[in-house]
């Protein structure tokens, strides 16, 4: 019974209603750390990139700060459709590339230290608090065009002018350029299908 009432009340709030101030706060202060920390490992790169590219680098770093935005705002009772979808397809899109490429980098016989695993299961934790609130927020068909621009954008300057992040390997960047523009199709077609509110409500 006990175990009943704890898988009900992971549904009810991971499901149901995960806009519970409680909740919105401590997902706020955890994409907060992590961003800082997002940063700070790509402290090196971005000293050797020009800072007109430094938009597209840290790419889950950037995800998590307009997610930690988003969050800002729900707490207020406010919210931007785009700015809420581009943050989820951020942290669902990059949460599960990073969770891809520690993975292969594993299989290829990389180590799995602490580090990398802490890693993996943080980007996890990302694209499943993307999956948990973007069934929750609503958005018109511009916000899906204005972010899948922004997606296909992102991998252009990636993978074609070569500004992706650090790989683990060299011979990652196959694997890495055919996961983001898989990861950005889906959730195009995936945002698409879903039924949208009218533009003009917003």
């Amino acid at each position: 019974m006990r175990n009943r009432g704890l898988v009900a009340w992971c549904r009810d709030l991971l499901w149901e209603n995960p806009h519970r101030p409680w909740f919105l706060k401590t997902l706020l202060v955890v994409n907060l750390l992590g961003s800082l920390y997002g940063y700070y490992w790509y402290r090196e790169q971005l000293a050797a990139t020009p800072w007109i590219w430094w938009i597209f680098t840290p790419d889950s770093p950037l995800s998590t700060s307009l997610f930690t935005l988003a969050l800002t705002l729900a707490l207020k009772g406010k919210g931007s459709p785009f700015l809420r979808l581009l943050a989820a397809a951020g942290v669902i899109k990059y949460g599960l590339w990073a969770a891809v490429v520690i993975t292969d980098y594993w299989l290829k016989g990389g180590p799995a230290e602490l580090l990398e695993a802490m890693l993996c299961l943080s980007h996890l934790g990302m694209a499943l608090e993307g999956l948990i609130f973007i069934r929750h927020w609503p958005f018109g068909r511009r916000h899906v065009l204005g972010v899948g621009g922004w997606l296909v954008l992102n991998d252009y300057v990636d993978y074609a002018l070569g500004w992706h992040p650090y790989l683990f390997r060299p011979d990652q960047e196959g694997l890495a350029a055919v996961t983001a523009v898989a990861l950005s199709g889906l959730l195009i077609l995936c945002f698409s299908g879903r039924k949208m509110t009218t533009d003009q409500e917003y």
